[in-house]
Parts: structure tokens; C-alpha cells; sequence
């Protein structure tokens, strides 16, 4: 019931409304930040990451200084190749809290994005089983198709590069891949979305928590000033409760990570 009525407040309500309401969410967020919670993950990136993580794509690089991990994908835009996703090694069950910091190291002109993955696993039709790890090969080329028609995870997205337009907005989704659909994307997307959100710029870290609760997702941004929380509601599809976590940079993207942290929630 709670969900429904969320939904239903975002599609009716105005943006003035929207943006009224974001007190009222900010306190969501709050009550189920202030739930017991242990922490079960940790890279201070410290160590060699690949102890942790496992990369998928062969054009990615990745750099570690300071306690910081830099990653940079392949240059060449709209070539599948140049996409990278770092998995964690570990999979995490139950509801979740996710947090680092994050910052945009790159100035593409591209329309493309950053991804968080929340409890992967795969279809489980052959070669696409459950362990994602056991077709890690089939993943050399990191194209996005590969994980939406093969995998049940969710998706939020943000730091979407170039200049915002009307036909090209910057903005903040989540969805939830339905492989077993088969149909790609269509139908998976969340809602609410958030348009122009006016985050994420060049060289400024923000520090980005994600809560996945039951089918409830909730995303806050704090940095450069600003300090916002995102909801999006999954209720509607059947709902996820174990796998990997996952970076997703697509082609000409660079970004800045540290001080990654995984909680289960009771």
C-alpha cells in the first residue's frame, strides 16, 4: 500500500509538488538509515583491488593512489568494447546499504552514463546461470544487452555526461531487468525518474548512499552543497534478494571511488 501510494504521488503531483515533498522523502530515507546495520563489505582501496573486484572489460584501466580508485574505459565512443563494469567478488543478500564517494573525472560530450548494479545474478537459462562469475568470458566485451537480457539486477543511473537538452536530459533512473521478458529494456524503468538534477560536475566529490529495502530503492546525494535523496519503486516486479554488486562506466567515462562500503539491513 505504501508503495502504491508513493507511485501514484509522483506520476499526479506537479514538480513544485515534487520538489515540496522532498522533506517528506528525506525523512524515508532517514528511518531506515537509523536501522541496525552491519557492515559485511569494505575497500578502502588500500590493496590491490582485483581482491575484491573482477573487471569486466579489456579496454579499461584502473588506477589506485591514496586510498582513491580511478577508472577509466576504453576512449573510443559507441564501441561496446570500451564499456567496464567492477563486480564485486562477493554477493550480498537480503536489503542493503551501499555507500562511497564518487567523482567525475571525465569531460565526454557523449550521451552516457554510470551505473550501480544491486544484487546481480543471471537469468539462469544456459550459458547465463545464476553465478554471473561462471560467464565472466562472455563479458570480455562488456556490451550493455549482454546484462539486460541476461541478468536479474537493478539499475540506477546517474552522472549522465553531456549538456543537458530537451531531447537529452541529465538525469537520475533505476530499472529492473527482466530477462525472462524478453524484451531488452523495454517495460524495466522505475519510477519516479529525476530530470536535470544539476549534480555531479567535473572534479567535485560527492558522497552517494543507496538503499535497496524489500522492492524500495532509495539513492542520496550529498556534495558540492546539495544534499538529495531519490526514490524509486520496484513493488511492481518480482523482487531480488541476492547477488553482486556492480560499477558500471560506459565508453569515454572516467570517475574517482573511494571508501566503498556494503551493509545488510535487518
Amino acid at each position: 500500500m505504501k508503495n502504491m501510494i508513493l507511485s501514484l504521488f509522483f506520476l499526479l503531483c506537479p514538480c513544485w509538488m515534487l520538489l515540496g515533498q522532498q522533506n517528506e522523502l528525506q525523512k524515508q530515507f532517514d528511518l531506515l538509515l537509523g536501522q541496525p546495520a552491519q557492515l559485511v563489505f569494505e575497500d578502502n582501496f588500500q590493496h590491490a583491488w582485483s581482491e575484491k573486484w573482477h573487471l569486466d572489460g579489456e579496454k579499461a584501466r584502473i588506477m589506485q593512489k591514496d586510498g582513491q580508485l580511478d577508472m577509466y574505459a576504453g576512449e573510443r565512443a559507441y564501441v561496446d568494447a570500451d564499456h567496464l563494469v567492477l563486480w564485486t567478488k562477493e554477493e550480498f543478500e537480503g536489503n542493503l546499504k551501499i555507500e562511497y564517494d564518487f567523482m567525475r573525472l571525465d569531460s565526454s560530450r557523449h550521451y552516457c552514463v554510470n551505473i550501480l548494479y544491486i544484487q546481480a545474478q543471471g537469468s539462469g537459462r544456459r550459458p547465463f546461470v545464476k553465478d554471473i562469475f561462471k560467464w565472466n568470458e562472455l563479458r570480455k566485451v562488456p556490451r550493455m544487452s549482454t546484462y539486460f537480457n541476461n541478468m536479474d539486477t537493478y539499475h540506477i543511473s546517474y552522472a549522465v555526461t553531456e549538456v543537458a537538452s530537451e531531447n537529452k536530459p541529465e538525469y537520475i533512473r533505476a530499472r529492473r531487468y527482466m530477462p525472462q521478458w524478453k524484451k531488452g529494456l523495454e517495460g524495466t524503468d522505475l519510477k519516479p525518474e529525476y530530470l536535470n538534477t544539476g549534480l555531479f560536475k567535473i572534479g567535485v566529490t560527492y558522497h552517494l548512499t543507496f538503499i535497496k529495502y524489500d522492492t524500495d530503492l532509495y539513492m542520496n546525494v550529498k556534495g558540492d552543497g546539495q544534499d538529495k535523496t531519490f526514490y524509486f519503486d520496484a513493488s511492481s516486479f518480482p523482487g531480488i534478494d541476492k547477488g553482486r554488486i556492480g560499477l558500471r562506466q560506459m565508453y569515454t567515462r572516467s570517475s574517482r571511488y573511494a571508501n566503498f562500503k556494503v551493509y545488510h539491513m535487518d
